[in-house]
């Protein structure tokens, strides 16, 4: 997925799209630029605004528009129930990169597609290399174990140690496994942006 300049795309989506921008030195350079664009800004529309929060979803989880669009198609088809917007949410956090970035292994989501597309990480024991693999319930995720000596795992044990993993993968720093058990949901996930939004824009 081809990007502009991080900065200015966090300036438009905001600070949560990319870890890069959640730094004093964007926040610096953020206050620098606000006082230079004062007054500048007019009123957003509604349609605007859900174009917004379309891609900031697209940015945050680095997904392809096609990618978007298929998404959103299966949360509704298969809702059985369940909002499309909780749904959405599912499969958008289930994403096997997504979990990687989850467990606090990798720092973002761009550097644990990285880390699946080498094929360092497995899913039940196998090697996979696709970032969009959707893990299930029960799924367990984990480093390869030819990659676990290696210099980058070596050196991210403070970080996914001091992680915040959410309540629905159970980690365990040892082995650098993560189990899947229970699902994203608004209660135990906060969403990157409004999914309700993106699902009107793309209902128009």
């Amino acid at each position: 997925m081809i990007l502009g300049p991080r900065y200015k795309i966090c300036r438009r989506l905001g600070s949560n799209v990319f870890e890069k921008c959640q730094t004093q030195r964007y926040t610096l350079s953020e206050a620098k630029h606000a006082q230079k664009a004062r007054g500048r800004r007019g009123t957003i529309s509604d349609f605007g605004k859900q174009l917004l929060e379309k891609q900031r979803i697209r940015f945050s989880y680095g997904i392809h528009e096609r990618q978007l669009r298929r998404y959103i198609k299966e949360a509704g088809r298969r809702a059985g129930g369940v909002e499309p917007s909780v749904r959405m949410l599912e499969l958008l956090e289930t994403r096997l990169d997504n979990v990687v970035f989850r467990t606090g292994i990798a720092n973002s989501r761009r550097q644990a597609r990285q880390l699946v597309s080498h094929g360092h990480i497995t899913v039940n024991g196998r090697k996979v290399t696709i970032p969009s693999y959707q893990v299930t319930e029960k799924d367990t995720v984990g480093v390869r174990e030819g990659s676990k000596n290696k210099p980058f795992f070596e050196g991210a044990k403070e970080r996914y140690t001091n992680a915040q993993q959410p309540s629905w993968l159970s980690f365990d720093a040892s082995a650098l496994t993560a189990k899947m058990t229970g699902k994203p949901n608004p209660d135990n996930t906060e969403a990157v942006g409004s999914l309700n939004a993106v699902l009107e824009f793309y209902s128009r």
